[in-house]
Parts: structure tokens; sequence; C-alpha cells
């Protein structure tokens, strides 16, 4: 596992295999299933899943969950296509569930 000492990270609550470097964080105002969520620009040490269509609260999206890489927690999702002009910003981006991470130093 890469050392990422002196930048603060965010690792899977799980296995403390880390996942987003703060640096990328890009909004902690999303919501995952009814929880906090937070949007990243970037994530690391993730398997992303197949690609599926989803309604979700802002609207249709064609997303792909992504999983830790190390214990395979499903983490969140990565924002593959957005079909609402309005929500574009989101695509390629990733969202991780706040209940799902840990923030470190």
């Amino acid at each position: 596992m890469a050392e990422f000492t002196g930048h603060p990270l965010y690792s899977c609550r799980k296995c403390r295999n880390p996942v987003a470097l703060a640096d990328d964080l890009l909004s902690k105002a999303f919501k995952a299933k009814s929880r906090a969520a937070y949007m990243f620009s970037h994530a690391m040490n993730i398997v992303v899943g197949a690609k599926e269509d989803r309604e979700l609260i802002t609207g249709h999206f064609t997303i792909a969950k992504i999983y830790c890489s190390k214990c395979g927690e499903e983490m969140g999702w990565n924002y593959v296509r957005a079909y609402d002009v309005r929500q574009k910003y989101k695509e390629g981006n990733y969202i991780l569930e706040k209940a799902k991470i840990l923030k470190e130093y």
C-alpha cells in the first residue's frame, strides 16, 4: 500500500485501504441510500462494477457501483452519464458514503 504521509485522505472504514485524497473532495452535500455521502473528483484502490441506469434523487443517470479493492466493501458509485444537462457536472465523479469511509492524516 502506498504511503500518503502528511496529506489527509479517506480510507475504507472496514479495512483502512486509502480510497480518496482530501484534495479531491468536491462536496459533502450528497445523499446515498438516505445517508450522507461525499463527492470526489477521483477515487483510488477501488473496483468499478457494471454500468447500470438508475433513477436517483436528482434525475436519471448511468452509474457504476464502486467497491474497496482490498475487502470488497461497497463504497458508493461513479457517475458515468447524466441524462439531464443540469447534472452533467457529476459525470466522472465518485460518490463515497460517509458511513463507509474514515478521514485519516
